[in-house]
């Protein structure tokens, strides 16, 4: 049972702005040609240390190689199954892509609606996937949303679409 429901979060579509698309490879790119060669320069001089099984810096650069590795695979999946959004052409509703300004209970505030790989909430970059993601896309001008949460339900308005 787990193993289909996982099957389907990588099954899903990855989106990813224009901008997003050239940020993840040249991360990629980093990592290969730059991060590897700098963690096995670090393993080549822990194992000059001797002894690998009480080695901290021998340890410590293969877990970093591990999770270089990971994040490579998981970038090249990303770029792999990755669908470019195109600037919004329309302002009419919300799309990927579009940044919204919107009212709340505790005031107005704006977010640019991204796929889940370039969410950022801190730079007000929100997933369409997430609560009030999903509950904006498609919404109009001046369209008020319901937001549900785990937690909580709110309404939020539509002031403007960018």
């Amino acid at each position: 049972m787990k193993t289909s429901s996982n099957m389907n979060i990588l099954t899903k579509n990855v989106y990813l702005t224009a901008k997003g698309l050239t940020e993840a490879k040249e991360e990629l790119e980093f990592l290969k040609k730059t991060k590897r060669v700098q963690i096995a320069d670090r393993i080549h001089q822990a194992r000059q240390y001797g002894d690998l099984a009480e080695n901290s810096e021998y340890d410590t650069a293969m877990d970093e190689q591990s999770l270089t590795e990971s994040r490579i695979s998981e970038l090249e999946n990303i770029l792999k199954d990755a669908k470019v959004i195109a600037n919004p052409s329309s302002q009419d509703f919300v799309v990927i892509g579009s940044t919204v300004k919107i009212e709340m209970d505790d005031g107005i505030d704006e977010f640019t609606i991204v796929g889940r790989v370039e969410a950022d909430p801190s730079k007000k970059r929100i997933s369409n996937e997430s609560p009030l993601g999903l509950a904006l896309m498609g919404a109009k001008k001046g369209e008020e949303v319901d937001v549900a949460t785990p937690i909580v339900r709110y309404k939020c308005k539509v002031l403007e679409i960018k």
